[in-house]
């Protein structure tokens, strides 16, 4: 084999060599069903009508007919793309011979064995030749639509683009997704994210036709801002995005220097990241599949009909967004548990109006419930078409988003072959109605893998086995509909680094950014905080001890100080509890209908600087009553981030006390959240309290956190630890 000219310009390619290449090489092919290279050489000849297969193994041996050749050097093409599952010691020097050849792209399988030093030397190597590597430690990449199996284990075919760490997990997926009749579009498996990331890898199924939606499991978050970016991309190309990721019950691992350590962490910062790009931050597998396949089956149904022939749909509204639902049930216990499901998720189960009862009660016998839930009493089996009849006269009737079928529909002909043919037929006619009427139609059966259910499936009706199942991915679906705030870019940092965190030096800091303070003076003694007040701030007054976290618990503030005697005795008591050096002098500020706000910013090691709001003052860990956003911020996105509070009433008005200066609030939460972002040396920054009232908002408080070492933070590789500490599941 003659390796390709060097030109001297190796220019990056993208990610066409790892989901459709022309020919692929397996380095480590077996005939051994118990080893990897089994599977992979297995996996790769399932494909070799569409493209040149090669496998490779020095010991020589065959699979199905082929032979396995002894090195690269023997192949009579080039390949273009290189599956390596050999041991440690052999990656490095496949690489290098694979580039040689003229590879483009790489997936190693291999773990352990090798440092994370070495695993960023080879990933270096590979993309100095403007190739592509996927892994190391890796499961592998399936694109069932390019028929490109190069994994181990069974990946059903669909609609669903999954990117993993985990390979557990993936087929875990898999498997539920083939019960419920869906499957992949592709898989990658991530493995240590080298060259190839989340990023990359979700960035490829957005423009890829046949995926219709995209799921993630991702423990390391990498360049997190890039992917906020690609979520948001996905938002406005149409492709849901469903993620899954760890963090739910970790603690901060860490002691907190100020509020925001402690209220912002690293799950609270995905969930703002996903809310704020569109995309949907989810518990469990099986969550994530049950929304995959309402979401799935929405475009099955727009296909069928006709609509989105080729192609994602032009905007996530496509997907019938569902607020509230009709439940029609064989009984009425059925009926009511539905009823109960929906509305423990947020979604409304309203009366029908009049016209509507009335359209249902003719077509059920007397004394059947004919409100929502309608309770069909029987006249299902009497006669099947009352399924579709019932359920189209509401789909029709507009009185609900959507109609849940929930009871025995599908298992008619499992106990009476006989009424096979009748179900299917009710089938197409229940689909039909959904169609027809623009509305979503979701069935929970007892029942499984019958042929009325595969008619449902086929034609794009959701089905599910458990009614929670069902309440849980129609609810999930709806979330996604809100379109994302338009978010402001970070700009170059400031020119001058902050010499500590203290409120002296922080307040001059945010003060410079328009941050309004009570009038001030900051002294080393009684005699001259007594000449401040006389000159500078007035009484009432307020002390504070400079140099502490949590002054308050310290007994480092004292508020109200009416006179001089007053001041002195204070400042005695406050050096005695705290020994501070220096001490502010503050006047009062007490506006009337003032709230007490937080706002801080701590610097994610994924994600970079992300603001937080929430209820402040001392109770602000005590209710975590916040919101979080990445930084910097627009004005009407520190808006809605204040509207999302639990306690937001309080700021609008509540029970006819004037509302807060919402502009004011969000201006000045615009204005930390910049300075956090300009000032990259400050780890953490909070405004605590912020007190906001009909008339403006003015920081009472302000404290930051300097990076220990000194030098401007750096992007970590992962929330955990760094680099090798969290590998790919196998």
């Amino acid at each position: 084999m003659t390796p390709p000219p060097d030109t001297g310009v190796h220019a990056r390619v993208g990610l066409d060599a790892l989901f459709d290449p022309r020919s692929v090489a397996v380095v480590g092919a077996s005939d051994n069903p118990e080893k990897w290279g089994y599977w992979l050489a297995s996996g790769a000849l399932s494909g070799r009508d569409r493209r040149a297969v090669h496998l490779v193994n020095h010991r020589g041996g065959a699979l199905d007919g082929k032979p396995f050749l002894p090195d690269l050097a023997s192949l009579p093409v080039p390949p273009e793309h290189i599956v390596v599952a050999v041991p440690p010691r052999h990656v490095r020097p496949v690489v290098t011979d694979g580039l040689a050849a003229g590879a483009r792209c790489f997936t190693v399988i291999t773990s352990g064995g090798a440092t994370a030093e070495e695993e960023r030397a080879l990933a270096e190597l590979v993309t100095a030749r403007g190739a592509r590597l996927l892994g190391p430690n890796c499961m592998g990449v399936v694109d069932t639509t390019s028929e490109l199996r190069l994994s181990w284990g069974d990946f059903p075919s669909g609609g669903l683009g999954l990117v993993s760490q985990s390979g557990n997990l993936a087929l875990e997926i898999g498997r539920l997704l083939a019960r419920s009749g869906q499957g992949f579009s592709r898989f990658v498996s991530l493995g240590n994210q080298r060259d190839i990331d989340a990023a990359d890898a979700l960035e490829s199924l957005i423009a890829h036709g046949p995926t219709r939606a995209l799921a993630a499991y991702i423990e390391d978050f990498r360049d997190g801002r890039r992917l906020a970016q690609v979520l948001a991309a996905a938002h406005a190309a149409g492709k849901p995005v469903l993620l899954l990721t760890v963090g739910r019950s970790a603690a901060s691992g860490r002691a907190a220097a100020s509020h925001t350590g402690a209220l912002v962490s690293a799950r609270a910062t995905v969930e703002a990241v996903c809310r704020d790009a569109g995309a949907l931050l989810l518990d469990t597998a099986g969550e994530l599949v049950d929304t995959a396949v309402y979401l799935l089956a929405q475009g099955v149904r727009d296909r069928s009909a006709g609509h989105a022939a080729a192609g994602p749909s032009p905007h996530p509204r496509s997907v019938a967004v569902v607020r509230s639902v009709a439940v029609v049930g064989d009984s009425g216990g059925q009926g009511a548990l539905a009823a109960d499901a929906f509305a423990a998720q947020g979604l409304d189960v309203p009366a029908f109006t009049e016209g509507t009862r009335e359209a249902v009660a003719e077509q059920l016998p007397r004394g059947a419930g004919c409100g929502n839930p309608v309770d069909l009493a029987g006249a299902g089996e009497a006669d099947l078409g009352n399924y579709a009849r019932v359920a189209g006269t509401l789909l029709h009737a507009g009185d609900t988003d959507a109609v849940v079928l929930t009871g025995y529909f599908g298992d008619y002909a499992t106990a009476n072959p006989a009424q096979t043919e009748r179900e299917c037929e009710v089938a197409h006619a229940l689909a039909d109605a959904a169609v027809t009427s623009g509305r979503a139609l979701v069935v929970h059966t007892m029942a499984r893998d019958t042929p009325a259910l595969t008619v449902l499936r086929q034609r794009g009706v959701p089905v599910y086995e458990r009614i929670e199942q069902a309440a849980t991915a129609v609810a999930a679906a709806a979330r996604l509909t809100e379109p994302p705030l338009a978010r402001e870019d970070p700009q170059a940092p400031g020119a001058y680094r902050l010499a500590d965190g203290g409120y002296e030096s922080v307040r001059e800091l945010l003060a410079s950014y328009q941050l309004a303070f009570p009038a001030a003076e900051f002294v080393t003694d009684a005699d001259e905080a007594v000449e401040a007040a006389e000159h500078r701030t007035g009484y009432p007054l307020a002390l504070k001890a400079m140099g502490l976290a949590h002054k308050t618990e310290a007994g480092g503030v004292a508020l109200s100080i009416a006179d001089a005697d007053a001041l002195r005795s204070a400042f005695a008591r406050m050096k005695a509890a705290t020994g501070a050096d220096r001490y502010a002098v503050e006047a009062m500020a007490t506006p009337p209908y003032g709230h007490e706000l937080i706002v801080g910013v701590r610097r994610d090691p994924s994600f970079g600087p992300v603001v937080m709001v929430g209820i402040g003052g001392v109770t602000a860990e005590l209710l975590a009553d916040t919101a979080l956003a990445l930084a910097p911020l627009t004005q009407a996105r520190a808006r809605a981030l204040l509207q999302r509070l639990r306690h937001a009433p309080l700021l609008t008005g509540w029970r006819g006390a004037p509302g807060a200066h919402l502009e004011a609030a969000a201006a000045a939460v615009c204005a930390v959240a910049r300075a956090a972002v300009d000032h990259p040396e400050l780890t953490e920054l909070e405004v605590n309290p912020l007190l906001v009232h009909p008339g403006g908002a003015i920081a009472l408080d302000a404290h930051g956190v300097l990076d220990q070492a000194g030098t401007t933070p750096a992007p970590v590789h992962g929330v955990g630890e760094e680099d090798g500490g969290l590998l790919t599941e196998r």
